[in-house]
């Protein structure tokens, strides 16, 4: 079937209860004291409590107290300095002020703000605390807002919270592997819910939107979206309720870069026995912004293809311009040296003075430096035997 599909590509597109358990008491009661008895009595009572200081607190370092961050502030247990950058670090310096040894938790939810500014902790942690030593702790947080200030800036605990967040970031406790830009972009996702152009690096091909605030600090790449995507939806948050969703680049942008494509398969559920069909569809029929991505897609990743088949999109006279730039352009994409000569002859007969021939000769000189590049980098390894381990941290 891929041969018939192939036909079809290779030939250019032209445009167009209980108190019964208290004990009885006993029948040989003492009697009840009379009233100056009971008056000595209380006076002795008063007595020892005043001679009895207060039990101090546990001194012992194998029992430490243990308490959230706020409760420990706010109970003046410790001092605490925090510094933040507005979006994913804030550095706190906690000092023990009791003679016993504290174990402080940074729950995931915490939040901290400075002016306009609000994060939360989106990674959940503990430390101990030894009286009267300080100790700097690295705190994970994301951006609430995305008109934060990106900025260096000292913090105050806040009592806010969001719970619209809580399964996010009880889902993001025991997966490490979730990135920090990730996590960003879906706290912003579920808060916010920002449109794609706002969040990711590449250009959007409609040209950007106009957004009330500069949304550049919180731009991530398209790994980083994909990831926020794949989290939201295993916390069941409905695609169809994320305005970052309804961009069609982002889908191409996946599946073109090599380090996305497999988190674009998942995400989109194209399988290997599919992909070429979705690149197949959105060449012959896609958004037209971004039907040319699918010529870089199948130079990557169907090279063979593409070398007998781009060259001659790059000839058609009656296809579109965008789309002959393209297919000249990705011939370079292969990365594979017989593409080489093809890009010459094409700079030859497109003229080295057209567009068409400026773009094959261009393609040429980086296919040229690439496969320069790739032998020089192809070195022997050596492995002896008896090398210690070493541990990286």
């Amino acid at each position: 079937m891929k041969s018939i599909a192939l036909c079809a590509l290779l030939t250019p597109v032209v445009a167009g209860g209980g108190l019964a358990l208290w004990p009885q008491a006993p029948i040989n009661a003492m009697p009840s004291p009379s009233i100056k008895q009971a008056a000595v009595v209380a006076l002795a009572a008063v007595a020892a409590t005043n001679a009895a200081p207060a039990k101090p607190e546990s001194a012992d370092p194998a029992h430490p107290q243990s308490m959230d961050l706020h409760t420990a502030v706010q109970r003046e247990k410790l001092t605490a300095d925090f510094r933040g950058n507005g979006r994913e670090n804030m550095r706190a310096i906690l000092t023990n002020k009791t003679a016993a040894n504290i174990t402080v938790r940074v729950p995931a939810g915490q939040m901290f703000e400075a002016g306009s500014n609000v994060v939360i902790v989106v990674r959940a942690g503990e430390v101990e605390l030894k009286p009267g030593k300080p100790v700097e702790v690295s705190i994970q947080t994301a951006a609430t807002r995305s008109g934060n200030k990106v900025v260096d800036a000292p913090y105050q605990l806040s009592f806010g919270a969001l719970p619209r967040l809580d399964s996010l970031l009880a889902y993001a406790q025991e997966r490490p592997e979730i990135t920090a830009g990730a996590l960003q972009t879906a706290v912003l996702a579920l808060v916010e819910n920002l449109p794609l152009s706002s969040v990711s690096k590449f250009t959007a091909a409609g040209g950007d939107l106009q957004t009330r605030f500069d949304t550049s600090a919180f731009r991530v790449d398209t790994g980083d979206i994909l990831g926020a995507l794949t989290t939201l939806r295993a916390i069941g948050t409905r695609d169809s309720d994320l305005a970052i969703t309804i961009d069609p680049q982002l889908k191409v942008e996946g599946m073109i870069e090599p380090s996305t494509r497999s988190a674009a398969m998942r995400y989109y559920g194209i399988t290997p026995e599919t992909e070429w069909d979705y690149w197949k569809t959105e060449l012959l029929s896609g958004e037209p912004s971004t039907r040319h991505y699918a010529l870089y897609g199948i130079a990557r990743f169907y090279p063979e293809v593409a070398l007998e088949m781009l060259p001659k999109w790059a000839r058609e006279t009656k296809t579109q311009n965008v789309l002959r730039v393209a297919a000249i352009q990705a011939l370079a994409d292969t990365q594979r040296p017989e593409a080489l000569p093809i890009l010459q002859r094409l700079t030859d007969e497109l003229g080295a003075s057209t567009e068409l021939g400026r773009t094959a000769a261009g393609a040429a000189k980086h296919l040229s430096a690439h496969l320069a590049k790739l032998a020089a980098n192809r070195t022997t390894v050596v492995a002896f035997r008896g090398s210690a381990g070493v541990t990286q941290f």
